[in-house]
């Protein structure tokens, strides 16, 4: 039977969730690296048991881990760490050298600080890893500051693609709040073509396998930065697309859901009816390329959801209609974010959404027609209180797994699946993990008129489904320590 994976990093390492293709029983592995902090974690499509993952810490430094048996046992493909006499990891799989040689790198030389002035590049992490689709060898890293790398043995030794720093717009970039990123990395399955997204440069793209590239970020409308539509400066969260359609682009901006109909060549905005539009994380359905899910946030200066509510919200007209999903998700008292890498989705028949946050959550859904007949049996969304000629809503036995009142959110990164093993290798989500899975699935109870049978069969029909789906399956926290352990957010990003 097919089985999913779900890789997810955190602040206390990294963790690996397993399941078979029904979804309801998951096994957890970890913590492996324990007490590093995991940027990302990325699984091969060609190799389901070649793993790659970001280690970083702030005393220590960056290494690459690779694991070649599914996450069994890990090394450095340099041969190993050793410490400098300064105490810092060494070792061909962490040397990543800035691109200095003319004519590619030799005018690289700053780029543009807080205040204006022009700033050395300083490599200090890998934000981003993406395992080619054609070979288990070759990797792509994004790094801070802002550079793209590439390894083909590997993960051993890694070369710039000195390219995207040497566009003439190199020297404009400016750090955010979080740092200068690149934190995304799209490649198209079926060609030559790398989309990359900066924090805070805006979103590039090369068609020729990263030797040339170009902006692409005309559209976007950034009312924080002095010329608000310029070529680069825009504060780009997240893009996310559909393997099967590679020349329609998703993206969460600092504010504003866009999309691009034609590779990023030009973006409109897609916000619609979202309560706010600031967010990190975006993603779509593996199968219906118009459907899209984000989590709006509050906004830049308030990281957590609007009213304290936990909601995802999903787009089946490819943006501008948008529904909030919420059973088995905090309705109260939630205060956490979902950052950038921190959602995912499997490619399973139904497609399984994954999400986790700065509280140390996971939430994992899987079932769509399920979600759909309770939200068409429930009240409406705006209903307040208890209503006469209808029983309240209970709050018991609801869709929620056991254990969701304390505040969750979406689960990791982009988990993306392989094509073969479809295993979902979600990205680093930066939070305490809830370590121990309890998938109690629980019938949603709701008022039914008595006299409308046919309201009353669908619901009946409802309940009985949902004893075997539950929508958001919750993994709940199991760690001694209960301090939320949210990591800072840098630059108005979501990490």
């Amino acid at each position: 039977m097919t089985g999913v994976r779900v890789l997810v990093g955190t602040r206390k390492g990294a963790f690996l969730l397993a399941a078979d293709g029904k979804r309801k029983q998951w096994d957890v592995r970890g913590p492996f690296f324990a007490g590093w902090e995991i940027y990302h974690l990325k699984g091969s499509p060609v190799d389901p048991d070649r793993l790659y993952a970001s280690q970083s810490s702030g005393w220590f430094g960056q290494i690459i881990q690779r694991s070649c048996d599914g996450g069994a046992t890990w090394e450095a493909p340099g041969g190993g760490v050793q410490q400098s006499a300064q105490g810092m990891p060494q070792g061909e799989s962490n040397k990543f050298v800035y691109d200095t040689a003319p004519p590619t790198g030799k005018p690289l030389t700053t780029h543009q600080w807080y205040d204006g002035t022009q700033h050395p590049w300083e490599f200090k992490r890998v934000w981003h890893l993406e395992p080619s689709f054609t070979d288990a060898d070759t990797v792509y890293a994004g790094v801070e500051d802002a550079a793209l790398f590439r390894s083909s043995d590997g993960g051993t030794s890694w070369q710039e693609l000195a390219g995207l720093r040497g566009h003439g717009s190199g020297p404009q970039w400016q750090p955010g709040a979080g740092g200068m990123c690149l934190h995304t990395i799209l490649l198209d399955p079926g060609g030559r073509r790398i989309f990359v997204a900066i924090s805070a440069a805006g979103a590039f793209r090369s068609d020729d396998a990263g030797a040339t590239w170009r902006p692409i970020n005309r559209g976007l409308n950034s009312r924080y930065i002095p010329n608000p539509t310029a070529e680069v400066g825009h504060c780009v969260h997240r893009l996310a697309m559909n393997r099967g359609r590679p020349n329609v682009l998703f993206m969460q901006k600092h504010w504003d859901v866009m999309r691009s109909d034609d590779a990023g060549d030009s973006w409109r905005e897609v916000s619609g009816n979202l309560p706010t539009d600031f967010g990190f994380v975006i993603d779509v359905h593996a199968h219906e390329p118009d459907t899209v899910y984000v989590v709006p946030i509050k906004s830049d200066s308030e990281h957590y959801p609007l009213d304290g509510k936990l909601q995802v919200y999903r787009s089946r007209t490819g943006g501008g209609e948008w529904e909030a999903l919420t059973h088995g998700l905090p309705q109260r008292d939630c205060y956490v974010n979902v950052l950038r890498d921190a959602m995912a989705v499997d490619a399973i028949d139904p497609c399984g959404v994954y999400f986790g946050t700065t509280g140390g959550q996971v939430y994992a859904s899987r079932c769509k027609r399920c979600h759909d007949s309770c939200r068409a049996a429930a009240p409406p969304a705006d209903a307040g209180g208890r209503k006469r000629g209808s029983r309240a809503r209970r709050r018991g036995p609801g869709h929620a797994a056991r254990g969701a009142r304390c505040a969750g959110g979406p689960l990791s990164g982009p988990a993306r699946h392989d094509a073969r093993s479809r295993d979902a290798g979600a990205a680093a989500l930066r939070a305490l993990l809830c370590l121990r899975a309890r998938l109690v699935a629980r019938a949603s109870r709701y008022a039914v008129p008595r006299r409308d049978p046919f309201r009353r069969r669908a619901a009946a029909r409802c309940r009985r489904h949902c004893r075997r789906y539950s929508h958001w399956l919750h993994f709940r926290d199991y760690l001694q320590t209960r301090s939320p352990a949210t990591r800072r957010i840098r630059a108005g990003r979501q990490l």
